[in-house]
């Protein structure tokens, strides 16, 4: 299906040769979320109640696990100088970048795959398996994703950066579609009460959004999301 929405053009785009230390420390929290997340049961417990010291400890590695990774330059965004210069050269992408990517996919689309099916448990019946669903479910979601991931199947966890410019756009529409309704549903369950008809305008509401999201980013519309291209040869008549 042909592109039709906005794009970058790779020459018009500035060269960084160095990250400054700001950009760098700005990246961190991101992967600390990123690998927060990967127990979902715990994380679970943690939204559905109230934090524990298995969060905490959790978190202390989390910490102690990035910040090393990211002192050695070994996380997306907190190197030294960019990997990627060239987002159509065919380079080896690096271990670091496609554990990264990899997680974090699984923290888009298994937890977003779980709450769905929960809400549509939930609006059909009238009960709440949420509990159940990320004690019994999550495991296998997040093993579907890591193997996916290593297989090079998912956008920015391949095995080259050749469609850098295009699996980007893949990304960022994830990031921005899932982070809208995964915020606005955790809003709602707190705001609205536990029945099937609020479970059912949950449904709506968070389908709705990652669909209107999910459109503005492959239109190119949110920051990010536009495919970068290497440009086009203007010659004169």
């Amino acid at each position: 299906m042909r592109y039709g929405g906005a794009v970058e053009y790779a020459h018009e785009r500035r060269i960084r040769e160095w990250n400054k230390p700001y950009y760098r420390l700005a990246h961190w929290p991101i992967w600390i979320w990123v690998f927060f997340l990967v127990p979902g049961p715990l994380t679970f417990r943690l939204f559905a109640s109230d934090v524990g010291w298995p969060n905490l400890a959790w978190l202390a590695a989390v910490l102690a696990g990035t910040g090393a990774a990211g002192l050695r330059g070994q996380l997306p965004g907190v190197e030294p100088r960019p990997y990627i210069l060239r987002f159509d050269e065919d380079r080896p992408n690096p271990l670091y970048r496609r554990v990264c990517y990899t997680f974090a996919w699984n923290a888009l689309l298994s937890f977003a795959a779980i709450n769905m099916l929960a809400l549509v448990i939930a609006a059909g019946t009238g009960a709440w398996r949420m509990r159940q669903l990320y004690q019994w479910a999550y495991a296998p979601a997040c093993a579907l994703v890591v193997m996916a991931g290593v297989a090079g199947l998912l956008p920015r966890a391949g095995f080259s950066t050749k469609g850098e410019g295009t699996e980007r756009r893949y990304f960022y529409t994830a990031v921005w579609s899932v982070t809208a309704a995964q915020t606005l549903l955790l809003v709602l369950w707190k705001v609205l009460p536990l029945s099937r008809k609020t479970a059912a305008l949950k449904l709506a509401l968070f389908a709705g959004t990652l669909i209107l999201m999910g459109i503005a980013g492959l239109r190119g519309r949110l920051p990010r999301t536009r495919p970068i291209v290497a440009g086009e040869l203007i010659i004169a008549d």
